[in-house]
C-alpha cells in the first residue's frame, strides 16, 4: 500500500531542543538522522512528517538512555502551543465540550492522530490510536499524545485534577517513578488501548469564558483551514477502521456510515485510489499486528479482539495466511532480530567510545 505521509506541526517539539541539550547530547545530530532540517522548528506552523517524528523520539529515548523522554517533553510543552485551537477550547463551558472541539480540530495539529471519546457510566474513555506505519514504534509518540491530553484536561479542569485511569498498549519502563509523577499514579501497561479513563462528573464542571471575541474569530479560522485541508477517502477510511476495529464491527457499511455516505459511493471512491475495502482492512490488521506483538506483551486473545476478530482460531488461521506461520513462531523470530539489533548498537557504541578514548589529544 503507498502511504500518504501525515503531517504535524512542528509546535509539537516545542522544548525538544532544550530538553536533550540538558541530558547533555547534540539535538540536531538527532533531527539528522530522523530526517528533520532544524529550520522547520523556528515555525511553529511548518509542518513535518510524522513519521520522521515518531521516528526523532525514538533516536532521542533510545540515545539518552531516557524512557519518559516524551513525559520530560510534555512537561516543556505550552498549551499557548496549540494556536488558536487553545482558544477556542477556552471558550467551551464544559471539559467535556472543550473534548469534542478538540477532536474535531485536532487533525490541524497531528494529521496521524485518532481520537475517540465513549461514555462508559459514570466515566469516560479518551481512546488515542496512531495511524500505524511498518517499521515504526509508536511508543514514545503515544505517550507525548496521553501526556499532552493530561495537561490539557489539567488545564481545563484543574491542576490537581488526576485521571481514573491512564492505559497504554505498550510494555512498561523499567522505571515506574517518573511516570506515577508525572500522572498523579502508575499507569497501566498492556492494556487493550491507548489514553485515559475519567469521571464523567469532573468533564461536566461548568468554566467561565475567557475571551469570547478572541474565541469567536479563532474558530472561524480553524473551519476555513478545515474546508482547505481535505483528504481522500482512503485516508478518511483508514481513520475510520482504526477506530472501530477494536470494537469488532468493521464492515463497509458501517465504514461508510461514518463517512457519511453509502457503501457503493465508498467503493467507487476507494476504487478510483486502486483500492478495495477488503484490501484496506487486511493491510491495517497486518500493519497492526505488527505493532501489537512487537511493542507489547498482550496475550493472542487479547490482539486478536483488537483487531476485530471474535474468535481466537479466526485470528490465527488469517495470522498464518498474512505472515506464513503462527504468531508464537512470528514473535521467536522478532525476538530473535532485536536481540541481533541490540548487540549490534552495543557493538558501535563501545566502538565509537573506544575510538574516542583513543583519539590524540589536541
Amino acid at each position: 500500500m503507498q502511504y500518504v505521509d501525515k503531517l504535524i506541526r512542528s509546535a509539537s517539539l516545542n522544548g525538544y531542543i532544550e530538553l536533550v541539550e540538558s541530558l547533555g547530547r547534540d539535538p540536531y545530530a538527532f533531527l539528522r538522522a530522523a530526517g528533520i532540517s532544524a529550520r522547520v522548528l523556528d515555525n511553529p506552523e511548518a509542518l513535518i512528517p510524522s513519521h520522521a517524528v515518531r521516528e526523532l523520539l525514538e533516536v532521542a529515548a533510545r540515545e539518552t538512555g531516557v524512557e519518559d523522554f516524551a513525559l520530560r517533553l510534555a512537561a516543556r510543552r505550552t498549551l499557548s502551543n496549540l494556536g488558536p485551537i487553545w482558544l477556542v477550547l477556552k471558550d467551551e463551558p464544559t471539559p467535556r465540550q472543550a473534548l469534542d472541539t478538540l477532536c474535531r480540530y485536532e487533525k490541524l495539529l497531528s494529521a496521524a492522530l485518532v481520537t475517540s471519546i465513549e461514555e462508559a457510566g459514570q466515566s469516560v474513555v479518551i481512546r488515542e490510536a496512531l495511524l500505524p506505519r511498518p517499521g515504526l514504534s509508536t511508543r514514545q509518540a503515544m505517550e507525548l499524545a496521553v501526556a499532552v491530553k493530561l495537561r490539557i484536561l489539567r488545564e481545563l479542569i484543574g491542576p490537581q485534577w488526576r485521571p481514573q485511569q491512564i492505559c497504554f498498549t505498550h510494555r512498561p519502563p523499567a522505571d515506574m517513578t517518573p511516570y506515577r509523577v508525572f500522572f498523579g499514579r502508575n499507569p497501566l501497561f498492556n492494556q487493550p488501548f491507548n489514553g485515559l479513563v475519567c469521571a464523567a462528573a469532573n468533564l461536566s464542571m461548568p468554566r467561565t469564558r475567557e475571551d469570547p471575541g478572541a474565541a469567536y474569530f479563532a474558530r472561524d479560522y480553524l473551519e476555513s483551514a478545515l474546508r482547505r485541508r481535505g483528504e481522500g477517502m482512503r485516508e478518511a477510511c483508514r481513520e475510520v477502521i482504526l477506530a472501530l476495529l477494536p470494537g469488532g464491527r468493521c464492515t463497509a457499511q458501517l465504514v461508510a456510515r461514518h463517512l457519511r455516505v453509502d457503501r457503493r459511493t465508498l467503493h467507487r471512491h476507494l476504487s478510483d485510489e486502486g483500492l478495495t475495502f477488503s484490501a484496506m482492512l487486511n493491510q491495517m490488521r497486518e500493519e497492526l499486528a505488527v505493532r501489537h506483538l512487537l511493542e507489547s506483551d498482550l496475550p493472542v486473545g487479547e490482539v486478536a479482539v483488537l483487531l476485530g476478530f471474535s474468535a481466537h482460531s479466526s485470528f490465527s488461521h488469517w495470522f498464518r495466511s498474512a505472515f506464513g506461520c503462527s504468531v508464537s513462531q512470528w514473535r521467536k523470530q522478532a525476538d530473535e532480530q532485536a536481540n541481533k539489533q541490540a548487540d549490534k548498537q552495543s557493538d558501535q557504541q563501545a566502538d565509537q567510545q573506544s575510538a574516542s578514548q583513543n583519539a590524540p589529544a589536541d
